[in-house]
C-alpha cells in the first residue's frame, strides 16, 4: 500500500431534528392540546486513533464523512431519536488542523483516543413547549440546528522510538529488516526506500521498541532536494537517532567525514513547526557493512573516523549479512530508552 502522510477531508456533523407539530386527538377528549415532541440532536463526528492503521491512504478516495441527522419530533410528546455519531479511524501520530485557519485541533498519539472534530446540530422544539395559559393551541415549532461543517487537514508523523538517518544506500533498510519483521525494499541503487517504514524490535518478551526507516537524505534535503524533506518530520517524534555511515574497502574512494557532515548540516537546518530541532536529539554513530573489511582494518578505519569527526558519543559497528554487532546495538538502544523513561 502506498504511504500517504497528508490528506484533506470534509466532515459534516448531523443536523438536529425539527420540533414536532402535533395535537392530541382522542375520542371523548375534545380539548387534547399540543403534544409535538422535540427533535433529536444531530450526530457528532470523532476521529479515533487506531494502532492498526499506519497510513492515511484510506482517505485517497473517501474524503467526505457525514454523521446521521436527528429525527424530527413526534406526536404524543415523543422526542425524536438522536443521530448516530460517526467514528473515523486514523493512525497514531495524526495531527489534525482546520484546513482554512490552520489551527491545530488535536494530536492523536494513544490507541483509541478520540477527538471531536464536528459537533451535531441541536434539536428543534416541538409545539408542546410553547403552550401557555393564553395560547392553548400553539402551532409554533423551531427547526433543528445545523451540524458543524469543516475541512480538516490531517498530517501523519510516525511514532517511533528510534529513527535511522543517513545517505541513500548506507544500509538503513537492510538494518530494519534484520532487526525487525518490517520488509522495506532493498536493492543496489539509491532511493529504494520511497516511503517510511516502521518495525518493532523485540529484545525479550514484553521488551521492545519501534524503529523507523525513512528515505535517504542528500545534500540540500532540508530545502527540498531529494526525498528527505517530505519525511524529516517523521524523525521529530523519535527519542534517538542512529546516524548510519557506510564502511567501504580502501580501494574505493569514499570520504566518510564528508558524508557525515553533509547529513549533520541537513538535520541542523531542519526544525518542525514547533521549533523542535533534530540536531538536539540524542544521536549515535553506527558504521554499517563492516563485513566488507578485515577486522583490523575495520577497527582502524572507525577509530580514525571518530577522531577526525571529534565524536564523543556511542559508536557501533554492524553488519546485516552476518548480524555482527546487531544484538549489542539493540540491547544498548533498549536500555537507553528504558533509562530515559525512568527520568
Amino acid at each position: 500500500m502506498k504511504f500517504v502522510d497528508e490528506t484533506v477531508i470534509h466532515v459534516h456533523a448531523g443536523n438536529g431534528g425539527n420540533g414536532g407539530l402535533s395535537f392530541r386527538r382522542e375520542k371523548y377528549i375534545p380539548l387534547g392540546g399540543p403534544d409535538g415532541g422535540d427533535g433529536g440532536d444531530g450526530g457528532n463526528i470523532y476521529l479515533v486513533a487506531d494502532e492498526n492503521q499506519n497510513t492515511l491512504a484510506d482517505f485517497r478516495n473517501a474524503r467526505t464523512f457525514k454523521a446521521q441527522r436527528g429525527q424530527d419530533g413526534l406526536g404524543k410528546d415523543r422526542t425524536g431519536k438522536r443521530g448516530e455519531d460517526a467514528f473515523i479511524k486514523v493512525p497514531l501520530g495524526t495531527i489534525v488542523k482546520d484546513a482554512q485557519t490552520k489551527e491545530v485541533i488535536g494530536d492523536l498519539t494513544k490507541h483509541n483516543e478520540q477527538l471531536l472534530v464536528a459537533k451535531g446540530g441541536s434539536h428543534g422544539l416541538g409545539n408542546a413547549r410553547f403552550k401557555t395559559s393564553t395560547n392553548r393551541a400553539p402551532r409554533k415549532t423551531t427547526p433543528g440546528g445545523q451540524g458543524d461543517m469543516r475541512d480538516l487537514h490531517m498530517e501523519l508523523k510516525l511514532l517511533a522510538d528510534v529513527g535511522l538517518l543517513g545517505l541513500p544506500s548506507v544500509g538503513k533498510s537492510s538494518l530494519i529488516r534484520t532487526l525487525s519483521s518490517a520488509t522495506p525494499k532493498v536493492a543496489e541503487y539509491h532511493f529504494t526506500t520511497l516511503y517510511p517504514s516502521l518495525g518493532v524490535v523485540y529484545i525479550a518478551p514484553h521488551k521492545s521498541f519501534v524503529i523507523a526507516d525513512i528515505p535517504g537524505l542528500i545534500e540540500g534535503a532540508a530545502e527540498g532536494a531529494g526525498l528527505g524533506i517530505q519525511f524529516l518530520k517523521h524523525l521529530t517524534r523519535t527519542k534517538l537517532l542512529l546516524h548510519m555511515i557506510e564502511l567501504a574497502p580502501s580501494e574505493y574512494e569514499k570520504d566518510i567525514s564528508k558524508d557525515y557532515f553533509s547529513i549533520l548540516n541537513e538535520i541542523k537546518k531542519y526544525s518542525d513547526e514547533n521549533g523542535n530541532e533534530l540536531s538536539s536529539k540524542d544521536r549515535w554513530l553506527v558504521f554499517t557493512k563492516n563485513d566488507l573489511l578485515p577486522e583490523e582494518e575495520c577497527k582502524t578505519t572507525i577509530e580514525n573516523c571518530v577522531k577526525e569527526l571529534n565524536w564523543e558519543g556511542p559508536v557501533f559497528s554492524v553488519s546485516t549479512i552476518n548480524k555482527s554487532g546487531t544484538k549489542d546495538l539493540c540491547n544498548r538502544i533498549y536500555h537507553h530508552l528504558y533509562e530515559q523513561d525512568d527520568k
